[in-house]
C-alpha cells in the first residue's frame, strides 16, 4: 500500500507538471495570437487610387552616381518663367533720363520773367520815397476769417490832406483767395468810395482788374479795366476806361527772341516790359488820354548783377550767382546791385535809380538822379535802409536840403504784434518841419 501510494503520488506530480507546462504554453500562444490580431486591426487599409490624381513624381537619381542625362539636366539652369502681359515695364536707363532732363531744360528759357512794369523801379524807389506824415496815424486790423480782413484807419492832427481837413477816417474791407481779391475803401466824411476787383481768367493765364472810384463831387470819378497777361519771358497789359474826365486806353506786347535779344512793336498808346537777358530788361509804357489828347509815355531799362559785399563769402557766392544769373537769386538773399533808367516823354524827365544790397537782409543803399534834358534841371536823392532784429530804419536826403526818416519797431516777437513807427521830415530850404507817429495793431 505504501508502495502504491507513493507511485500514485509520484504519478500525480508528473501529471500536475505536465498540465502546468501545457497551461504555460497555451497562455504564451494565446498572447502571441492576440498581439498579431491587434496589429492587423490597427493597420490602415491601403488608399484607393483616384482617376483624377496627379501623376507620381519621377524617381530621384541614385545617390551613388547619375547618368549623362541627369547630369546635363542638373547642370543646366531652370527655364525662365513665362512673360506676363500685366508685368511693369523695365525702369528707364540713365541715358534715357539724361535725355529727358536735357529736353526739359531746352523747353525752359534762360530769360526770366521781368514782372509787372509798375514794379520795374520799385527796388530803388522805395529807398528814396519815404511815407512820412505828421499827426497821429492808427491802423486797426481785424481778421474776420482766413480770407477776409478789415482795417479801421484814423489820421488825426494833420495838415497834409488836400481838402484842408485836419482829420480823416476810412474803413477798408478785403476778400482774397487763390483766384483773386475784392477790396473796397469808404471815407464817410468825404463821401467817397473806391474799390478794386482782381480775378484770374482764362484758366489762370491772365488777370482781369477793375478799378472804381466815386465821390460826392463827381469830378474825380473813374472806372478803369485792365488785363494783365504774359509768358515765360514777357509781360503785357491792356487797359481801357474813364479817368481824369476822359477816355483812357492803352495796350502793349513785347517778345523775347533769344536768351539775349527781345523785340516788339509799339504804338502811341502801347505799354510793354520784357527781359532781354537774365540781367537786362527793357520796357515802355504809353497812355493816351482822349479828353486833352495828351500822350503819357515812359520807357524803362533795368540791369541787375551780383556785387561784392566785402566779406569772405564773395568767393563762394559770386561764382554761383554768375552761373545761375543774378535775377534768379531771392530778394535779399545775396549781395546785388540794380540800375534802372526811366524816361517820361510826357514830362521830358529822365530818372536814373541805383540800389545796392550791401549786407543781405541788413543794409541796403539807394540813389536817384532826376534831370530834364531840355531845361537841364536836376535833383539827386540818397537813401538807406537798415534792418535790425525787431526794427527798421529808413533815411533819405535830397539835394535841396530836405531830410526824411522813418523808424518802425515791433512791440512783440509773435506774428501780428503791434508795430510802432515814428516819422520826421525837415526841409531846410522851405523851413518846414513835420513830425508824426503811428500805431499798427494786428497788421
Amino acid at each position: 500500500m505504501g508502495a502504491s501510494t507513493s507511485k500514485e503520488m509520484t504519478g500525480g506530480r508528473r501529471t500536475d507538471d505536465f498540465l502546468g507546462g501545457g497551461r504555460s504554453s497555451l497562455s504564451s500562444s494565446a498572447a502571441s495570437y492576440e498581439s498579431s490580431l491587434l496589429s492587423l486591426i490597427r493597420r490602415k487599409p491601403p488608399s484607393a487610387a483616384r482617376c483624377d490624381a496627379p501623376p507620381a513624381p519621377p524617381p530621384l537619381p541614385p545617390p551613388g552616381g547619375s547618368t549623362s542625362e541627369s547630369s546635363s539636366s542638373s547642370s543646366s539652369p531652370p527655364p525662365p518663367p513665362p512673360a506676363s502681359v500685366d508685368a511693369p515695364p523695365p525702369p528707364p536707363s540713365d541715358q534715357s533720363q539724361d535725355a529727358q532732363i536735357a529736353d526739359a531744360a531746352k523747353a525752359v528759357s534762360s530769360v526770366p520773367n521781368p514782372g509787372p512794369y509798375e514794379h520795374a523801379s520799385m527796388d530803388a524807389k522805395r529807398l528814396v520815397s519815404l511815407d512820412t506824415h505828421d499827426g497821429v496815424r492808427v491802423d486797426i486790423n481785424k481778421q474776420l476769417s482766413p480770407y477776409m480782413p478789415v482795417v479801421h484807419s484814423f489820421w488825426l492832427g494833420t495838415a497834409m490832406l488836400p481838402d484842408g481837413r485836419n482829420k480823416s477816417y476810412s474803413f477798408l474791407a478785403q476778400v482774397a483767395d487763390e483766384a483773386g481779391l475784392l477790396m473796397a475803401r469808404v471815407d464817410p466824411e468825404r463821401g467817397s468810395m473806391d474799390g478794386r476787383i482782381h480775378r484770374a481768367v482764362l484758366g489762370g493765364l491772365a488777370m482781369a482788374k477793375v478799378q472804381v472810384g466815386v465821390s460826392s463831387e463827381g469830378q474825380n470819378d473813374q472806372l478803369l479795366g485792365e488785363l494783365d497777361f504774359g509768358g515765360n519771358t514777357w509781360t503785357g497789359n491792356l487797359k481801357y476806361g474813364s479817368m481824369g474826365g476822359g477816355i483812357v486806353f492803352g495796350c502793349n506786347y513785347f517778345q523775347g527772341i533769344t536768351d539775349r535779344l527781345s523785340v516788339g512793336g509799339e504804338s502811341l498808346w502801347m505799354q510793354f516790359f520784357q527781359g532781354i537777358t537774365d540781367r537786362l530788361s527793357v520796357g515802355g509804357e504809353g497812355m493816351y488820354v482822349a479828353a486833352n489828347q495828351n500822350l503819357l509815355g515812359n520807357y524803362t531799362l533795368k540791369y541787375k548783377m551780383p556785387a561784392k559785399s566785402g566779406t569772405e563769402e564773395d568767393e563762394k557766392v559770386l561764382p554761383k550767382a554768375e552761373e545761375k544769373g543774378a535775377s534768379s537769386a531771392p530778394e535779399g538773399g545775396e549781395a546785388s546791385s540794380t540800375t534802372t533808367a526811366n524816361y517820361n516823354s510826357g514830362q521830358g524827365m529822365l530818372s536814373l535809380n541805383y540800389a545796392r544790397v550791401v549786407t543781405p537782409g541788413r543794409v541796403t543803399l539807394g540813389a536817384e538822379l532826376q534831370c530834364s534834358p531840355f531845361s537841364l534841371e536836376s535833383q539827386v536823392l540818397l537813401g538807406a535802409e537798415f534792418n535790425l532784429t525787431r526794427s527798421k530804419i529808413n533815411l533819405c536826403v535830397d539835394g535841396t536840403g530836405r531830410m526824411q526818416s522813418v523808424l518802425e519797431t515791433k512791440l512783440g516777437m509773435v506774428p501780428g504784434s503791434p508795430a510802432l513807427n515814428f516819422s520826421a521830415e525837415v526841409d531846410h530850404g522851405k523851413d518846414v518841419m513835420r513830425f508824426g507817429y503811428g500805431l499798427n495793431i494786428g497788421g
